[in-house]
């Protein structure tokens, strides 16, 4: 039902400390040299990760007579990463982007993203400047940095790049999820699992925490790791319960990301899921050239929920879904 209330649900006092962040933020990266650009919110392609929905929508004007299918983007990531491979050198955007999943504590289906590229950083040199960013904005102490594998040995005693599925399923009956993971028969899921209802909740609590070398199975968008190919050359943070951030050392290989894209789709399919036009003018520019280069797309609306001390990412949004 819609509602009548048509007041926002933050103050001016807070919409003021938002401008007061993002202001910083652009301050950060001009201070870098690092050039701030703007990208489609509407794309031909879709997001073929399956633990994401694309909105979608037909463009109906001239020259689409049967409609153009166009789906909202879910990062700027494909745009930008063609950027950078016609030479724009180092960039990042804030703006909007659209999930059509879950709304709640710190989900709405339109948010504001920050999205960057270094060209010349490794994952590593990254988490650096995320750590610089995060102290500038959040006041925080020097955020911690701790491997996958490390994380899962502290708190639950097992070597997640090592487990057998079984393994992992015994640790799922340890902690009461059970219900899901007994239904699980590969370890990538049950990694998931356990990672965010049992991990999650322990790491980061008094600085943000910076988790690096993903298991090559959800590698996603990076690279696997030349030092240790069972990991990925991925990092996430987490601060005070809330996923932040998603980093990647970028995969270059045009092909590598089309077979990987292939496979997603064709996971959508195993699973009943529809599966998603791929982004072909991403694997054409990547095949022409990406500079060597790492990025990472962080959540604003979190990040300020969490520089004003809030609980509730609709108290630093003017207008959520709610009231869209």
């Amino acid at each position: 039902m819609m509602t009548t209330e048509w007041h926002p649900t933050t103050s001016r006092e807070q919409l003021r400390q938002r401008a007061a962040v993002i202001a910083k933020i652009r301050a950060f990266f001009a201070q870098r040299d690092v050039l701030e650009v703007d990208t489609p919110a509407l794309s031909q392609a879709a997001v073929t990760d399956v633990h994401l929905v694309s909105f979608e929508t037909r463009f109906v004007g001239p020259g689409a007579a049967d409609g153009l299918p166009l789906y909202l983007m879910t990062s700027p990531e494909f745009h930008m990463k063609r950027l950078l491979c016609a030479g724009s050198g180092c960039i990042y955007q804030l703006g909007k982007s659209f999930r059509n999943e879950e709304s709640g504590r710190h989900h709405n289906p339109e948010f504001t993203m920050l999205e960057w590229y270094r060209v010349g950083f490794d994952h590593h040199d990254l988490m650096a400047e995320m750590a610089e960013l995060l102290q500038a904005t959040l006041g925080c102490g020097e955020p911690e940095k701790v491997s996958y594998a490390e994380v899962f040995e502290r708190v639950l005693g097992l070597d997640p790049l090592e487990a057998s599925v079984e393994q992992l399923q015994a640790k799922c009956r340890e902690h009461n999820l059970q219900d899901v993971g007994d239904q699980e028969t590969t370890e990538a899921p049950l990694q998931q699992l356990l990672f965010s209802m049992v991990l999650e909740p322990q790491i980061g609590q008094q600085v943000p925490c910076m988790v690096h070398g993903f298991p090559a199975n959800q590698a996603a968008l990076a690279r696997i790791s030349a030092e240790d190919p069972r990991t990925a050359d991925r990092f996430e943070v987490y601060f005070r319960g809330i996923e932040l951030a998603n980093g990647f050392y970028e995969l270059a290989d045009g092909d590598e990301q089309l077979a990987r894209f292939e496979a997603d789709n064709l996971q959508r399919a195993q699973m009943g899921l529809p599966q998603r036009p791929i982004d072909q003018h991403l694997i054409a520019a990547l095949r022409h050239g990406l500079p060597d280069c790492a990025g990472v797309a962080l959540g604003v609306d979190r990040l300020i929920m969490l520089v004003q001390g809030l609980n509730h990412i609709e108290n630093v949004i003017a207008f959520p879904v709610s009231r869209a």
